[in-house]
């Protein structure tokens, strides 16, 4: 067990008609939740971190935790940096052991955007390391502070960009947005089905919190392998921080670490459930 590709985590997923669970997180106790409920549930994932996250959560400190922590799980698990925009921040994680990388072109023009995947391929077969990229347009980005808008991705620019980069999974954009949907977003299963059976390499859903565990499942069986959760982690952990605040008697860093840590199992489990199919909903 312990540290591996996420090549190989969604290969084994693609084998089985199921997605592995992405986790965001940015501190130890994120880390720390991640863990115990893959190991309860005996399954595979894969923690992240963006790099838009980094000014709050230095790489040079999650780096190593999230390593460590995956090298000595009691299950697989790959160390993926999430929306990687620079190929500085690339080499870093990849010097600090992570298994995967994701270079997100998707605002720069196809051509640029096919560039610069190239540019984290080439960089990460040094390293034996999975690229993920990504084309279309997944509303929002992963701090909130920005949002180029929702565009579909074209199933024919999929099979084109996948061929030309040779890149190890594909994050689209199916009507899916980065954060908390105002409403339950409409998933264009029709353009997901036609990416599938265009492209052959494991397909990527971000912006995951939100999404029913109906749809979640719909997306599984049209080829989605790798389903990211950022925001329903961060706000689990924030109740469960503020039910133990709130909660009588003496408190103290150890309760409120136990709490956090709590908020973070919970939510994990919750969506490895779904994303394996190991319970009807």
């Amino acid at each position: 067990m312990g540290l591996v590709k996420m090549k190989d985590l969604l290969n084994q997923a693609s084998e089985q008609n199921r997605a592995v669970g992405a986790f965001s997180v940015g501190n130890l106790e994120m880390i720390k939740g991640a863990v115990k409920a893959a190991e309860e549930m005996n399954t595979p994932i894969i923690l992240q971190i963006a790099e838009v996250r980094l000014p709050h959560s230095p790489l040079s400190l999650m780096g190593p935790m999230m390593v460590e922590a995956a090298r000595n799980a009691k299950v697989e698990i790959a160390v993926h940096l999430d929306h990687g925009k620079t190929i500085g921040v690339l080499r870093q994680a990849l010097e600090y052991g992570f298994t995967s990388v994701m270079m997100d072109g998707s605002t720069l023009p196809f051509e640029e955007n096919i560039n610069k995947t190239l540019e984290a391929v080439r960089l990460a077969k040094e390293y034996g390391a999975t690229v993920e990229a990504e084309l279309g347009l997944v509303g929002g980005s992963e701090d909130g502070s920005t949002d180029e808008g929702i565009r579909c991705t074209n199933p024919e620019d999929a099979k084109v960009f996948c061929e030309k980069t040779g890149v190890d999974a594909l994050a689209v954009a199916i009507g899916n947005a980065h954060g908390n949907y105002p409403v339950a977003p409409r998933l264009a299963f029709d353009v997901l089905k036609a990416i599938d059976e265009k492209t052959d390499v494991p397909l990527v859903l971000h912006g995951g919190t939100g999404i029913t565990p109906e749809d979640f499942r719909k997306a599984v069986g049209l080829g989605i392998r790798k389903i990211n959760i950022a925001t329903a982690s961060f706000d689990s952990l924030t109740r469960e921080a503020e039910k133990y605040l709130k909660s009588e008697g003496r408190h103290d860093y150890f309760g409120l670490n136990e709490a956090m840590v709590q908020g973070v199992y919970e939510n994990v489990k919750q969506h490895i459930k779904i994303f394996n199919c190991v319970e009807p909903l």
